[in-house]
């Protein structure tokens, strides 16, 4: 089972929880999981399509997956996946 890291913005989704547990083979199987397990991630995490959303960075044991192999990434036991949502704006 891997460690999903829940960044603050979405821990009302997951019950005000820092980190989930949930099982998967691949990067796309965990967050599917966690998907499964509190529905109102599937779309904060997700497009229509199914790949993650643009403004939404997963990484796995410090790796960017989009660097890797995507959603296929395989996930061994014990890995930790984190969820970091993309900043923007801000004011000069």
């Amino acid at each position: 089972m891997a460690t999903v890291k829940i960044p603050p913005v979405l821990r009302a989704s997951v019950g005000g929880e820092k980190e989930v547990a949930a099982d998967g083979a691949s990067v796309g199987e965990v967050l599917n999981a966690l998907a499964a397990a509190h529905p109102q991630t599937q779309t904060q995490l997700f497009s229509s399509e199914g790949e993650l959303n643009r403004y939404v960075n997963v990484y796995l044991n410090d790796e960017d997956v989009r660097v890797l192999d995507g959603l296929q990434t395989a996930v061994g036991e014990g890995d930790t996946l984190v969820i970091l949502p993309a900043m923007a704006g801000g004011s000069r």
